[in-house]
């Protein structure tokens, strides 16, 4: 399977404690994927390893998880910087409206104009909602609401907004 056909559900970001664990920022919506028995680490350097997971909870936004073979805080230091995988057919369906995060990263983001502001580099969720990193120009914060992106082409790759007076300028 190639790079581009796996979606990321999380990103290993530290050594938690002195048994192994590792704290995860989560990138799915679905919490029940860290309910699975194995899963897939991409690792920076492109090496692919298929852990199986023993334990996972959640603390404080971010799921900990604990791998066999994982037992201490130097072998959990190893797997700092890699991504949990699952391959794009093992997706959830989406009601109409609905995207995931990895569909939307690279699109062109255009105004109804046609001006271009730049492509969607990453997702930040804020509070209840998303906001869309858009680099171009400068990098700016466009809201993932309705009332703003008013036509999202995943295929196209391609993000139409009504941007209301002044949010290009912040």
């Amino acid at each position: 399977m190639s790079q581009s056909q796996d979606v990321v559900i999380a990103r290993i970001v530290k050594a938690r404690g002195i048994r192994g664990e590792v704290a995860c920022d989560i990138e799915t919506d679905f919490l029940d994927r860290f309910e699975r028995d194995r899963v897939t680490v991409r690792m920076p350097d492109g090496a692919r390893l298929d852990l199986r997971i023993e334990d996972h909870w959640f603390h404080k936004g971010r799921v900990i998880l604990k791998f066999e073979g994982y037992d201490t805080m130097n072998a959990a230091l190893t797997l700092v910087g890699g991504k949990l995988v699952i391959p794009e057919t093992d997706g959830h369906a989406l009601e109409e409206g609905e995207f995931y995060e990895y569909q939307l990263i690279g699109s062109e983001v255009v105004t109804r104009r046609g001006e271009s502001v730049g492509r969607v580099k990453r997702i930040m969720r804020a509070g209840t909602g998303s906001l869309l990193v858009v680099t171009g120009e400068r990098e700016r914060l466009i809201p993932f609401v309705d009332e703003i992106c008013a036509d999202v082409d995943t295929k196209a790759q391609r993000i139409i907004i009504d941007a209301p007076e002044g949010l290009l300028d912040l």
